[in-house]
Parts: structure tokens; sequence; C-alpha cells
């Protein structure tokens, strides 16, 4: 079974960076995406960044080009390296792991597209 652990998170202010990880066990590497998604407070849980089998990306809108995933094969941590962070990056974080394939790849942002989560990290940016 697919096991995720998130760590990482914490309070920042604006602008400030952080680096989420992500340890992945029971799984393997060549078969699972991974991504990272968010809520927050009152809305439903949106795709931030995601990474497949060859090391392609794909991120928000609101995140690109501040965010970075990133995964370490020898560590089976993925990460999410997040800079200039706006209050609007506030919300749990999580990690998630989803079988690579045409369905992931039609929608890799898509929750529907993972089927393994971590149980969160907490990321508050104020100002």
């Amino acid at each position: 079974r697919v096991q995720l652990e998130e760590s990482g998170g914490d309070s920042v202010e604006f602008g400030g960076s952080l680096r989420l990880s992500c340890r992945v066990s029971g799984y393997r590497p060549s078969r699972y995406a991974m991504g990272w998604f968010r809520q927050k407070p009152g809305k439903e849980r949106e795709g931030v960044a995601a990474i497949d089998v060859f090391g392609a990306t794909s991120y928000a809108d609101s995140v690109k080009d501040r965010f970075t995933i990133s995964f370490d094969n020898a560590k089976k941590t993925v990460y999410l390296q997040m800079n200039s962070l706006k209050e609007e990056d506030t919300a749990m974080y999580y990690c998630a792991a989803g079988q690579f394939g045409v369905n992931w790849v039609l929608a890799p942002l898509d929750q529907t597209s993972f089927r393994f989560w971590g149980q969160g990290t907490q990321v508050t940016v104020s100002s």
C-alpha cells in the first residue's frame, strides 16, 4: 500500500519561501505520478503541481513561476518549493500519488487522478 507523509508546513511572511516534503513508501516509482494539492478554509481542494514518471511537470496558473515540484528517486521524496508566497497561498497542503496512465495525463491536476493521499501540512502566509 502506498503511504505518504508530508512535512515542512509552517507560518511565513508575505514574500517568503518554504519547501514541503513528502516521503513516499510502498510503491513503484515507475508506475505512480505525484502531485501537491491544497485546500483553503471553506473551499474545495485544488491541484497545485504534479510530476509524472518521466519528470514532466504541470502547475496551476496561480502558482506558475513561483512553485516548483521535484522528485528525488533515491530518497523517494517529492518536494514542493514555494517562493514569493502570498496570503492566498495559505492552505492545508496535501501530497498525493496516482497511477500513471492516459487518464492521469489528461487531468494531472484533478484530484480524481490520484488514489493515495497524505494527511496534510499547514502553510500560513501573513502580511
